[in-house]
């Protein structure tokens, strides 16, 4: 079984930068390893994924050159570097483990983390 654990959410104002942590515990992370968001009264969705073998990344169109996702092998911790945050970007913040054949779908993924509440005050 793994357990995933997200911190470093927070309050910031916009324009600033916040790094979430997702580390798992219990086994080694293997395959892709996703960020999804859910914000108040709308669907989760795709932040991005890297894929821990390789290190490749996906991001979502509505991130893409302000987000970057990486990894820490030797933690096994990933990170999502969130930069010239948006009041758009308020939400809680999960990451999941284990997708892999797509790293958009929810679905695809085996094991979630329990969230992190992120929110950008403008």
């Amino acid at each position: 079984q793994v357990q995933l654990v997200e911190s470093g959410g927070g309050l910031v104002q916009a324009g600033g930068s916040l790094r979430l942590s997702c580390t798992a515990s219990g086994r080694t992370f293997s395959n892709l390893v996703g960020w999804f968001r859910q914000a108040p009264g709308e669907e989760r969705e795709v932040v991005g994924a890297i894929s821990w073998s390789t290190g490749r990344t996906y991001d979502s169109d509505s991130v893409k050159g302000r987000f970057t996702i990486s990894r820490d092998n030797a933690k096994n911790t990933v990170y999502l570097q969130m930069n010239s945050l948006k009041p758009e970007d308020t939400a809680v913040y999960y990451c999941a483990a284990g997708a892999r054949y797509s790293y958009s779908q929810q679905r695809a993924y085996t094991y979630w983390g329990q969230g992190t509440q992120v929110t950008v005050s403008s």
